[in-house]
């Protein structure tokens, strides 16, 4: 991975907002919301209705936190941290993170020195699905729908569905104007968003952190699994409208002549 210069852990620290949405995730908030301090001035936790306590144990951190009443899903915790995220000055760059500790803060520095060499508009974490350390439907998961993105969308990713990401403020705003809230397809719709309007994509390899049984997770894997390809088929529907209008057009313009 890309060994970030002083100026770039410069500008990481002091340009960069980390937004952690948290739902449920017991002490493991705790270290993800110190690891981002110790690499950035401003974290921001949004609370998708915890009911473990978690929030407690990050009361004393200098941290801002947004507070749901009742769970709405990690969508909705995305957009309202990226929106509060843009309200501060200075942001070059704003970074989410899982509070479930299966993303290392100290992967920070380096995704942002690749995120910053690429000048990329939203950069996406790619885990290692090797056997010895990935649940298996994680893996099969995964296949999955790099393979229908594939083919519904043109575009092959190793992975999709990380939720380590780095977006630029321009892509961060074009998000939240145009995506409702949600669950976990949210993160889907932020990538085809970003691929129609042309805004640069990157991958950069992670750590690829689970518990045995993956007991963090609160993925739902029948309910949010197609909720993830419903937003993928909706994207493909569009796609396939655009061109039959495109081809109608050029037999319109034909007939003209």
């Amino acid at each position: 991975m890309t060994n970030p210069n002083h100026s770039q852990q410069d500008t990481l620290k002091k340009n960069t907002v980390v937004v952690i949405p948290c739902y449920n995730s017991g002490n493991r908030a705790h270290d993800a919301v110190l690891g981002a301090l110790a690499r950035v001035e401003r974290v921001i936790v949004v609370d998708d209705g915890s009911a473990d306590g978690c929030m407690e144990t990050i009361v004393d951190m200098p941290a801002q936190t947004i507070r749901f009443p009742r769970n709405r899903g990690k969508g909705h915790a995305l957009i309202a941290g990226i929106r509060a995220a843009l309200e501060l000055p200075d942001v070059m760059a704003i970074a989410l993170m899982d509070a479930d500790g299966q993303h290392d803060p100290a992967e920070l520095p380096g995704l942002f020195a690749q995120f910053q060499a690429a000048e990329a508009d939203l950069l996406i974490g790619a885990r290692r699905f090797d056997e010895e350390t990935t649940p298996w439907r994680s893996r099969f998961g995964n296949r999955v729908t790099i393979g229908v993105m594939w083919l519904l969308c043109g575009r092959r990713l190793p992975d999709t569905q990380c939720g380590f990401r780095l977006l630029s403020p321009q892509f961060a705003r074009h998000f939240v104007e145009r995506i409702p809230g949600g669950r976990y397809e949210t993160e889907m719709r932020m990538l085809l968003l970003a691929l129609k309007g042309g805004f640069h994509i990157v991958s950069a390899p992670i750590a690829t952190l689970y518990e045995p049984g993956n007991p963090t997770s609160h993925f739902r894997k029948v309910r949010d699994s197609m909720r993830v390809y419903w937003a993928l088929a909706q994207m493909a529907l569009v796609r396939s409208a655009t061109a039959q209008r495109q081809k109608e057009d050029t037999g319109n313009n034909d007939d003209e002549r």
